[in-house]
């Protein structure tokens, strides 16, 4: 899988959450000041050169959607970061988070929950 630029992953977000979209209905939906028509139709045919958006078609239309799920790049991202910046080591990610005061006690407590969770369903 390949890195998405800031931009793209904006346009990702947006293509997610409305699951089929037209470029204009992707414009819609950022925030103003919106970027230009055409530098949303040129992102999106930059996603679907890189395999992330396929299209349907309708006349001189057409009607975008992910071909790659947000859980499926989530991991990819993540998996990234952890291997770049913490040796491949999730409890060296989570020690800094939490030595950097990122988590509330409420989070922690989630995360140790969920953790046990795991450990319970590990063989």
């Amino acid at each position: 899988m390949k890195h998405l630029t800031q931009a793209e992953e904006e346009v990702m977000q947006y293509l997610w959450q409305l699951e089929k979209a037209y470029v204009r209905e992707l414009l819609e939906a950022f925030p103003e000041p919106r970027p230009a028509y055409n530098t949303v139709s040129t992102m999106v045919r930059i996603l679907e050169q890189k395999g992330f958006v396929g299209h349907e078609a309708f006349g001189k239309s057409h009607r975008y959607y992910p071909l790659v799920s947000k859980e499926k790049y989530r991991s990819f991202a993540a998996n990234d970061l952890v291997g770049k910046y913490f040796e491949g080591s999730l409890p060296q990610l989570v020690s800094h988070l939490a030595q950097k005061q990122t988590f509330s006690t409420q989070e922690l407590d989630a995360l140790l929950q969920q953790l046990e969770q795991l450990k319970k369903q590990t063989p």
